[in-house]
């Protein structure tokens, strides 16, 4: 079984709120730290930790990845909690990343549809499984290309939001997001970290009904 060994989270230098009112927060989550506590003593440290020091009612609503920085959003409250977590549900909410890949990405746009299963033995890897899978989609398009590092930036779209999506989703087309320690294979070393930050979170307030859109530049 794939676990985390050594967990080194960075340091605690203070939060970067995006957004706060008395019913959500919205955070830029730093690269290498968790989205919740992991098991064992040694993984506590996480960004909803470090958020409730300062708001005790904050509860996770979504989680991203330990190596993939940018927006997170938190509830305040657990019927806050409950209403954003059905905006998940309901795919009521706009996510967009920025990766950087190994390869030049020959099309321009497209949808990658490839059903995905957790490989228990290998957890917390995830495969292609189009027996048991479950269905996942993710829209991607092309904003840049570097011919002499080989590589393309481009934007993803996550329309289903499958653990590790992303990063198996690009893997499986032939072109690994840089620094994936898990499926990146020889794209692994070609970064320091995972190439991959949430860049864009929209959705309508569910107490104010205004449009609540933030974006937080990738920090690669």
């Amino acid at each position: 079984m794939a676990t985390l060994s050594i967990y080194s989270p960075p340091p605690d230098t203070g939060l970067q709120i995006v957004f706060a009112d008395a019913s959500l927060i919205v955070v830029d989550k730093p690269a290498g730290l968790l989205s919740v506590p992991g098991r064992g003593a040694d993984k506590q440290d996480c960004l909803a930790l470090r958020v409730q020091r300062e708001y005790p009612d904050a509860l996770i609503v979504h989680r991203l990845d330990m190596s993939t920085s940018g927006l997170l959003l938190l509830a305040r409250g657990e019927l806050m909690q409950s209403q954003l977590s059905r905006l998940f549900r309901e795919r009521q909410v706009d996510k967009r990343y920025i990766a950087v890949v190994a390869g030049l990405l020959a099309e321009e746009t497209g949808e990658i549809d490839l059903p995905l299963i957790c490989d228990w033995p290998n957890r917390p890897r995830q495969i292609v499984d189009f027996d048991q899978g479950k269905s996942s989609q993710t829209k991607f398009r092309r904003q840049s290309q570097d011919p002499q590092a080989g590589t393309t930036r481009v934007e993803l779209e996550p329309v289903t939001g499958r653990t590790h999506q992303l990063r198996v989703h690009m893997a499986a087309l032939g072109h690994p997001i840089l620094g994936d320690d898990l499926y990146g294979g020889s794209a692994t070393a070609a970064a320091e970290r995972l190439l991959l930050h949430a860049m864009d979170l929209a959705f309508i307030h569910p107490l104010t009904a205004v449009p609540m859109r933030f974006h937080r530049r990738p920090p690669f």
